[in-house]
């Protein structure tokens, strides 16, 4: 008791406060309303100055639509945080080896809400290549790893994602619809690879596939990404049998 009486002299409720906004905000990924956060119990001005506070500090996004959600500064940390035992960790060694079989950026990534985010990165060493910061978002229907995940999903939940995707068009390859990216990950299902044909960046070219946990659930995908001048359709469709078989020895250590 006396022990817990200090622990409580030692305490600092507003930085306690501010904790307690961010585990609110990590189960909400598509963010909230200050009106959504009644269950924190706290009065709005302080909230509101909390809110403020973590947003000039790059923890919290405060979003046109006035909705606030967690931002990449804290997905950041988190992720360079990881143990030895972790998937960024067992996925290296295979990343490295995929950037030095294709020349091109290894990416691995995980879903997010309604995005997808970058949780490592292995560079390309040519000199013109893809270059991605860690806690980089990516759309779901757009972005190769997004789509081998999502095809991976169970059913009920592919589907509930798929109806709150916005399906933002930039470039005349963008997919436009629920219904059209559907079919595109039966497709995936089927051949464990998936492809990026310039659909968020029209000189961009990515494959990806899903890396799997014990339970057969999409834990993250791998995927590499460079300019059209390089990663044609043929050499895109060679370099996806690498991928897979890449996040397949990713899969086995993570599994074991």
């Amino acid at each position: 008791m006396r022990k817990e009486k200090n622990q409580q002299m030692y305490t600092v409720p507003a930085l306690e406060r501010g904790m307690r906004i961010l585990e609110l905000l990590s189960e909400h990924p598509e963010g909230l309303h200050m009106s959504e956060m009644e269950s924190l119990k706290l009065p709005v001005a302080s909230l509101y100055r909390m809110l403020v506070t973590l947003v000039s500090l790059g923890y919290v996004v405060h979003e046109a639509n006035e909705r606030y959600r967690l931002g990449r500064k804290l997905l950041s940390l988190g992720y360079r945080s990881v143990d030895d035992s972790s998937l960024v960790e067992k996925a290296l060694g295979p990343m490295r080896e995929l950037r030095n079989r294709t020349g091109e950026t290894v990416m691995l990534g995980v879903l997010y809400g309604a995005e997808g985010v970058v949780i490592e990165s292995v560079k390309s060493i040519r000199p013109v290549c893809v270059s991605v910061r860690i806690g980089h978002h990516y759309p779901l229907h757009t972005a190769a790893p997004a789509k081998a995940m999502l095809a991976f999903l169970p059913e009920s939940e592919r589907i509930s994602i798929l109806q709150k995707i916005p399906y933002t068009r930039f470039t005349d390859a963008t997919i436009r619809s629920a219904e059209e990216l559907a079919r595109e990950l039966a497709e995936i299902r089927q051949s464990g690879i998936a492809y990026d044909r310039g659909e968020e960046l029209r000189e961009l070219r990515c494959v990806g596939s899903p890396v799997l946990n014990a339970a057969g659930y999409p834990a993250a995908a791998v995927w590499i990404g460079g300019p059209e001048s390089r990663l044609d359709r043929n050499t895109l469709k060679k370099y996806g049998i690498l991928v897979r078989e890449t996040a397949e020895r990713i899969q086995d250590k993570f599994i074991k």
